[in-house]
């Protein structure tokens, strides 16, 4: 692959983005690689000098190994003899030039994305489950728990993003099309809009799933509204639009889809009952629960409007996942997989097995309880988590460990603090990729909030340890909820990461001792 630097000046030049080139007559103007780490330079490389944590040292680094352009907000000395772009942006520079460079895989592919607060990675798997009944297996995946690019082995591995740079983002685009993927489905964080790692592509199928205050703090949105501005533009940029009316703020959401989608091309989904007496437009879909146990969940779907009732996909289904917030997450990923060509049956078939790695993983004990791995990670998550288990289990004792992120979400620790208080019976605060900060400061924070007299807490680092001291406690008839880490087999500290066992795998083991 290559792209030309006469290629990247046009491209610029109609985005408005380009400010100055310096173009030199004795260096070669075909680029053969992209990059935007000095760390990963080849011959002929276009290089991106991109992130607050850039240094010019990077480019010099670059230059060495190869780089003979670079595009940047400013220019530097370190570039003297290489073509230079100087760019309003260069985040929104490399994602329209990585594009190009990688021939635009997005136009070979059904682009579908989800945003919300919560859902996404479940709610994505569940379609992709679907979509691969009707494409023999060619759907592709990034998600937050793994990439999926092919159907070799070497094909699926975790991202450490949940939306890749944009560079990153086209380059497995482009390997999932060489691999025969058909559709790609995507998890679209506020962040990828905030940082332009998605600026200029537009899905086919966008979902908006929920909002509620999240990932709000020095390093991500300064407020709400910005947070909730990032998570609309999916819908702006997106050709039809599935829409949860149950969400907060829906008045600002159904705004921004119709700034560029007809509204013949807006689906509406809401549970059995729900109304909102300001809504102008029917609701499309209705979901109730049939019925809920430890295996599994049962719902039917009804197709209400006219458009709705276009999609043959009324009818019962059954998820091998339990959560009545599950059912929210299939109903959006069903609509999604009738948008795209599938009927009832198809559909049932293919959600009626999807697991995720841990999503809503379940041990049943013979002493201790029942326990549950999940990646609820804020107070939306953690709130439906604890609320759905007081009332499907007869308002068991609930024990849960979690902590919180460093360096990030800053606002989710007052939120584990309230939703703790209100649903907790006992807490233990442990370590959860703390980063740069403190752990034991982290977990103090969160304690600071929680009122003792609903729930007791117990600060214990060592999270394995935790997780043991949890689940020794826990009677017959109790509930312990492992949050936070899902599946990650690793703990963020101090820029490294430090091998895991994983929330699962230990708690396997501590039954297993405990129950011999």
């Amino acid at each position: 692959m290559s792209i030309s630097l006469n290629t990247c000046i046009l491209i610029l030049k109609e985005h408005h983005l380009l400010k100055s080139s310096a173009v030199q007559d004795t260096v070669q103007t075909k680029m053969e690689y992209v990059s935007y780490d000095s760390r990963d330079v080849q011959t002929n490389t276009l290089f991106f000098c991109k992130g607050a944590g850039f240094r010019p040292t990077y480019l010099s680094m670059a230059r060495e190994d190869g780089a003979i352009a670079y595009v940047a907000e400013q220019p530097y000395p370190e570039g003297k003899g290489m073509h230079a772009l100087i760019v309003r942006n260069v985040a929104k520079a490399m994602a329209l030039l990585s594009a190009a460079f990688y021939r635009f895989p997005q136009d070979d592919l059904f682009l579908v994305g989800f945003t919300g607060t919560k859902g996404k990675t479940t709610s994505a798997y569940f379609l992709k489950g679907m979509l691969d009944q009707i494409n023999g297996g060619h759907t592709a995946l990034l998600s937050s728990v793994n990439n999926i690019v092919g159907t070799a082995p070497e094909d699926t591995f975790k991202s450490s993003l949940t939306t890749p740079e944009s560079l990153d983002l086209f380059r497995d685009m482009r390997r999932a099309v060489d691999n025969g993927m058909t559709h790609m489905v995507m998890e679209v964080s506020s962040q990828a809009y905030k940082k332009n790692r998605v600026f200029g592509l537009t899905y086919d199928l966008g979902f908006f799933l929920n909002i509620s205050p999240d990932h709000i703090g020095p390093n991500e949105h300064p407020n709400f509204e910005d947070y909730l501005h990032c998570k609309l533009q999916l819908l702006v940029n997106s050709r039809k639009c599935i829409i949860n009316a149950e969400t907060a703020r829906f008045d600002d959401v159904y705004a921004a889809a119709t700034t560029t989608t007809n509204p013949d091309s807006i689906y509406l989904f809401a549970r059995e009952g729900f109304e909102n007496p300001k809504l102008k437009k029917q609701i499309d879909f209705r979901y109730k629960s049939i019925e809920t146990d430890l295996a599994e969940t049962q719902f039917t779907l009804e197709t209400v409007s006219p458009q709705a009732h276009k999609l043959p996909i009324a009818g019962d289904y059954t998820l091998q996942m339990i959560g009545d917030f599950n059912e929210t997450n299939a109903t959006g990923a069903i609509i999604g997989a009738g948008l795209a060509g599938m009927d009832h049956d198809s559909c049932a078939a293919g959600i009626r097995h999807v697991t995720i790695p841990g999503r809503m993983e379940t041990v049943t004990t013979k002493e201790h309880g029942l326990i549950v791995v999940d990646y609820a990670h804020n107070k939306a998550s953690m709130m439906a988590l604890m609320k759905f288990m007081r009332r499907e289990f007869a308002n068991p004792r609930v024990i849960v460990v979690v902590g919180a992120p460093g360096d990030k979400g800053i606002s989710r620790r007052a939120g584990f603090s309230e939703s703790l208080t209100a649903e907790a019976d006992k807490a233990f605060l442990t370590t959860d990729d703390p980063g740069f900060e403190n752990a034991e400061e982290i977990c103090e924070e969160i304690d600071a909030g929680i009122d003792h007299s609903k729930c007791a807490t117990v600060i214990e680092l060592d999270r394995e340890k935790a997780i043991h001291d949890a689940i020794s406690e826990a009677t017959a008839n109790d509930v312990v909820l492992l949050c936070g880490k899902g599946a990650d087999a690793f703990q963020k500290i101090r820029g490294v990461d430090t091998p895991y066992e994983g929330d699962m795998a230990v708690a396997r083991r501590v039954i297993s001792e405990l129950e011999k």
